[in-house]
């Protein structure tokens, strides 16, 4: 039953001893202070470290070229490394099992125009599984898709910023817009978390681009996302396999490092894995530490406030109060202090996280913050912490015989 009285006793405590309630209070407030920051910097260079991924898939792999520079098998050094469609199909049916998507590219800017409203846009001609690849966010219509490839559709998909440029009085869908000479339909406009350099780009079916753009079958570049199931090291073998049997395939160095080049994902993503595990092991043993600090500063105070208050524990017991109460009330006076104390501390690491965070950006720290849940699991520590410390002493001396407790300095 809720018991008034005693309630009222301990806040008139609190009050009457403001120092004693302030300098326990300090040591809760500060441990979890450090503790908010300490966690919301850790949180905020994970977040920089995601954003490095944040239009493109997180386990993709790229393929790209460039010119031998050692000769190799016979052939000279300098060559200029082609990529055609037979080059795409031998990728996708040699590592069929651990693709998940794949698309090739092939890059051109265009002069785009409607209806007086015109721009030069990036154009990138793709396979419709690029969607994937990109993480495109269709808004209006729809994507390319394998019929527009066996067509080879005159259709385009466009950046939300694109429509913005040259369609501000109207819709884009099922409009024409001539791009560099040639009029495409627009079937689809997309966003991007990427940015607005990518929503000012244009998607066309890449047999369209090989057919319009020189009639040949060639391509820029493979991208792939590997199998989900693979775990990191797998996904760098297979970055590596492939890497090998292309280089063979086209009579490279293995040593040669420009001829084709792969960049995986899995390999970055890997040591990224392997940084925020570290930081968020040393956040957590210096957190720990910042918390051990506070439990110590609030057994300390509560085994002083209990030896402070011997005469008064004597004068309750000569009054008749039982050892129990005596124990509760320095408990929950002592829970009290601390839960108040902790809240403050995590109200003011916010704060100063919220104030702190666009200037850390500086520093790779991206939109720090904390789980809440994380701090008051940190100060329902401290609290259980400063119930035990305090327990041990105010137990012992609830036991003490009342004439005793009186003598004491």
């Amino acid at each position: 039953m809720f018991d008034l009285d005693l309630w009222r006793e301990i806040f008139q405590s609190i009050n009457k001893n403001r120092t004693r309630s302030l300098l326990s209070g300090f040591t809760v407030a500060f441990a979890i202070l450090l503790f908010t920051i300490l966690f919301g910097i850790a949180n905020g260079l994970k977040n920089t470290f995601k954003q490095a991924f944040v239009d493109d898939a997180d386990n993709a792999i790229f393929i790209r070229t460039g010119r031998t520079t050692k000769a190799s098998k016979g052939l000279q050094a300098g060559r200029r490394i082609q990529f055609k469609n037979e080059d795409f199909n031998y990728v996708k049916d040699e590592f069929e099992n651990d693709i998940e998507y794949i698309t090739a590219r092939l890059y051109r800017n265009v002069n785009a125009s409607y209806q007086g409203e015109q721009n030069t846009y990036d154009l990138r001609a793709v396979h419709p599984d690029h969607q994937y690849l990109e993480k495109t966010i269709i808004q209006e219509g729809r994507y390319i898709n394998f019929n527009d490839l066996q067509n080879h559709s005159k259709v385009v998909v466009i950046g939300r910023l694109v429509e913005a440029d040259l369609f501000s009085k109207t819709t884009a869908i099922g409009k024409y817009i001539n791009l560099s000479g040639i009029p495409y339909k627009v079937i689809g406009v997309f966003a991007d978390d990427g940015g607005d350099d990518e929503e000012r780009r244009l998607y066309i079916p890449i047999t369209t681009a090989q057919y319009l753009y020189g009639n040949n079958d060639y391509i820029d570049e493979i991208n792939l996302t590997y199998n989900q199931d693979l775990n990191f090291d797998q996904a760098i073998a297979l970055g590596n396999s492939i890497t090998t049997k292309l280089k063979n395939r086209f009579g490279v160095s293995v040593s040669d490092q420009r001829a084709i080049r792969v960049w995986n994902t899995a390999e970055g993503t890997k040591q990224i894995d392997v940084m925020t595990s570290s930081l968020t092991v040393i956040i957590l043993v210096i957190g720990l530490g910042t918390l051990i600090a506070g439990i110590v500063g609030i057994s300390n105070i509560m085994i002083f406030i209990v030896k402070e208050r011997t005469k008064e524990i004597g004068i309750r017991k000569a009054l008749g109060a039982s050892p129990r109460s005596i124990v509760s009330i320095i408990l929950i006076e002592s829970m009290i202090i601390t839960a108040i104390a902790g809240y403050v501390g995590l109200l003011i690491g916010v704060v100063v996280i919220e104030i702190a965070g666009p200037s850390l950006e500086d520093y790779f720290i991206t939109n720090p913050g904390v789980d809440n849940s994380l701090v008051f699991g940190a100060t329902l520590t401290l609290i259980i912490a400063g119930a035990i410390a305090g327990y041990l002493p105010a137990k012992k001396a609830s036991q003490i015989k009342p004439i005793i407790a009186l003598r004491n300095d």
